[in-house]
């Protein structure tokens, strides 16, 4: 009988691990991505997650789908839940500098180490 409770204890402690670590960020994630897609109105420049910017023109609540003029009279249909964000064109660019920075930097870092080495100057 105690080996009995000894694994149905480990077998919490792993399961509650599991939700811990799995489960609950990513229902945190989902719930933050729904409260997005609530609040996006029709005229707002959005992002989709395929990297698309456009404009709501309508959003269908009953079907799950919005229209997003992408160009001047070209208008797609696409699914709510594939609209990512509020395009904010600044905070798009400063993660973009931010992401570019350690790529920028990797050509000067592999040029330290050679020096370093004693290899090409």
């Amino acid at each position: 009988m105690p080996e009995f409770v000894l694994v149905f204890a480990i077998l919490a402690l792993v399961l509650g691990g599991y939700w811990a670590l799995v489960v609950f960020p990513k229902q945190r994630a989902f719930q933050h991505k729904q409260k997005i897609v609530r609040s996006l109105h029709v005229g707002d420049e959005i992002v989709t997650y395929g990297g698309i910017v456009g404009r709501i023109i309508d959003i269908d609540v009953d079907k799950g789908t919005s229209q997003v003029e992408i160009a001047e009279g070209v208008t797609i249909k696409l699914l709510t839940a594939a609209l990512q964000q509020v395009y904010d064109a600044d905070l798009i660019a400063r993660n973009a500098g931010m992401g570019s920075a350690g790529i920028a930097d990797e050509p000067k870092r592999a040029d330290e180490k050679q020096t370093r080495q004693g290899g090409r100057a």
